[in-house]
């Protein structure tokens, strides 16, 4: 049953998405998981404790966190078949986990920011989908910036839930979405997080390495049936410059949209006002354009229509 679920969740989150509305009374699940870990961050993250006791400590907050989420779900899938038309209703929670809707309008307001030319809109939304700084980026950066975030959160939001829905059922897509979730808020490397979150990166790691290896497999497939892009590039980029990535999922579909498109992405950037000199993917140009932001949203299986 869990693969007829994944395929029902897409489908569903491709027709009505998360109404605003929903989200603006009740939130999203997605923020209900992120008040937990803010909350178990706030009662166990003890800036004073050493590096040993913040490692310990983010571990037991992961393990709640996978606890509390896991368990939510788990009663969710055993509740929601008993209703009449349960799989549209566990469709219905497991497309929450999906985010191809959203993830194409994000990344589209930065493009109709840049062919309005309005530089400073386009900044302000291209920083609602990075983490790097954002300020000083001109065009061109701002072009890369929003073609990696798609191609990235391409696998986190939308191929890798839907293998764990596939694989594990609402119970695998949440805990997927717990430990990616945990990554993207405690997952950095900063001096508060760089020991309390090290087992939500490392397990964020472990459970994104199927998902980043197919999402480059399929942005490649689709390379081949668009004429703006090239599919041979995709492969041979892939392959090159995956592994120069700092991490060890997100430089696969980045490195396939850097080939299949043409244009050179990562590069250095700036978070929290500190420079870092990430290497290229790709060796095409790097004067990246609205034009490619809109190649890259024909170019990734996301709802180009919305």
């Amino acid at each position: 049953m869990a693969a007829p679920l994944a395929l029902l969740a897409m489908l569903v989150e491709l027709a009505v998405g998360y109404p605003a509305w929903l989200a603006t009374r009740i939130g999203h699940p997605v923020t209900w998981m992120g008040r937990l870990i803010g909350w178990l961050d706030t009662r166990l993250n003890d800036p004073a404790a050493d590096g040993e006791a913040r490692r310990r400590a983010g571990l037991i907050a992961l393990v709640l966190l996978l606890l509390i989420v896991g368990a939510s779900a788990f009663l969710l899938e055993i509740a929601l078949p008993m209703l009449p038309f349960g799989l549209f209703f566990t469709a219905l929670a497991a497309s929450t986990l999906i985010a191809q809707r959203s993830l194409y309008s994000h990344v589209a307001a930065v493009a109709e920011a840049l062919e309005s030319g309005a530089l400073e809109d386009a900044r302000n939304a291209v920083s609602q989908i990075v983490g790097r700084d954002t300020t000083e980026l001109d065009e061109a950066g701002i072009a890369r910036a929003a073609i990696e975030s798609l191609a990235e959160n391409f696998s986190d939001g939308v191929v890798s839930p839907v293998i764990w829905l596939g694989l594990a059922g609402l119970t695998g897509g949440a805990l997927y979405k717990a430990v990616n979730t945990a990554d993207s808020m405690i997952g950095h490397r900063s001096a508060r997080y760089a020991d309390f979150g090290r087992a939500s990166a490392l397990l964020d790691d472990v459970v994104n390495l199927p998902g980043a290896r197919l999402s480059g497999l399929l942005l490649v497939g689709a390379a081949s049936m668009a004429k703006e892009a090239s599919p041979k590039e995709a492969w041979n980029t892939m392959r090159r410059d995956a592994a120069k990535h700092a991490s060890p999922n997100a430089g696969y579909p980045e490195a396939a949209m850097a080939g299949a498109l043409g244009v050179a992405l990562g590069g250095p950037r700036t978070y929290a006002g500190s420079r870092n000199d990430g290497p290229w993917l790709g060796d095409g140009r790097r004067t990246a354009t609205a034009t490619d932001i809109r190649a890259a949203l024909r170019l990734s299986p996301v709802p180009t229509a919305c």
